[in-house]
């Protein structure tokens, strides 16, 4: 049986196939949907008129949690490279 979306995941996933740079099968991959799954909600939403930020989004919040979530995946990303590090020599 398919997995059921909320309206606000469907809404994310379309702003972000839109506004992250990626393509729409990098971004349903990192979102675990189908890439048909993506494209039909992109054409849903485009249809509806509704994919638009809220005017009252504060653009420095959006600023602060990306650079947030940016410090953190540097931060798992040295954690991988150590950890790398560590089993290679354990050969």
């Amino acid at each position: 049986m398919a997995k059921q979306h909320t309206k606000e995941f469907q809404q994310e996933a379309v702003r972000l196939a839109l506004s992250s740079g990626l393509s729409r099968k990098q971004t349903a991959a990192d979102l675990g949907v189908g890439f048909s799954t993506l494209s039909r909600w992109i054409q849903i939403h485009r249809h509806r008129d509704d994919v638009s930020a809220p005017p009252d989004v504060d653009l420095e919040q959006e600023v602060m949690r990306l650079r947030k979530e940016n410090r953190l995946l540097k931060e798992e990303r040295d954690i991988l490279k150590k950890a790398t590090q560590f089993f290679a020599r354990q050969e």
